[in-house]
């Protein structure tokens, strides 16, 4: 428990306004991952978050994350990733891939961050999170099938692999191109990590076409 805790709150003092920044330093405001992930074909450059449900710094980047993806060219793919860095984290990592298997990801990522940060839901385990699903117009049983689905799990588990091969060690985190990491902390604030990640997307992409 101690562990997630210091991930989770050591990051609020860095969440500070974005200094505009027009340069960016390897190893200050970004990592070069030691494992390569693999880029998508066709000249796309991915941006894949870490986050969890539970982490109030992921949650307040949502509005800056959602704005930036109404200005994202066409050849960027954004992924989420949940965070697994405490067994606390699996379950929602869980409930994530049981709402994508039921086409609700999207519609439910903003509403379920808000229960938990906003109305201070305790949404911790399967019944809890199936209540929410329900209220939140997906079938209870369905959500409980998906919830418990081997296919979840595995996808759960594919998380904790790339969580491990990215070395996340915190969230928010992105992983961009498969080969740069950075944070908010690492960027000097929520709304700087995105301007790093814009350079970084052009730095991927010069990568990806040599």
């Amino acid at each position: 428990m101690k562990k997630w805790l210091f991930v989770v709150l050591t990051l609020g003092v860095a969440l500070l306004p974005a200094t505009g920044r027009a340069q960016y330093e390897k190893g200050v405001h970004y990592l070069e991952v030691p494992f390569a992930g693999t880029a998508p074909a066709g000249g796309r450059v991915e941006v894949r978050e870490f986050f969890w449900y539970g982490c109030p710094h992921c949650h307040d980047l949502e509005p800056t994350i959602a704005q930036w993806l109404k200005k994202i060219p066409p050849h960027v793919k954004f992924v989420r990733t949940p965070g697994t860095l405490a067994p606390q984290w699996l379950v929602h990592a869980q409930a994530f891939y049981a709402f994508e298997s039921l086409g609700a990801a999207e519609r439910l990522h903003g509403p379920f961050f808000n229960a938990i940060h906003e109305r201070r839901l305790e949404l911790n385990d399967e019944e809890s999170i199936a209540g929410f699903a329900a209220a939140n117009g997906v079938n209870k049983e369905k959500f409980i099938q998906a919830f418990r689905s081997f296919s979840v799990r595995m996808k759960v588990e594919k998380a904790r692999q790339m969580n491990r091969d990215f070395a996340v060690s915190s969230v928010p985190a992105f992983v961009i191109g498969g080969r740069y990491y950075t944070t908010p902390v690492m960027a000097g604030g929520g709304a700087a990590v995105m301007q790093v990640v814009d350079f970084l997307i052009k730095k991927a992409g010069r990568t990806g076409a040599k």
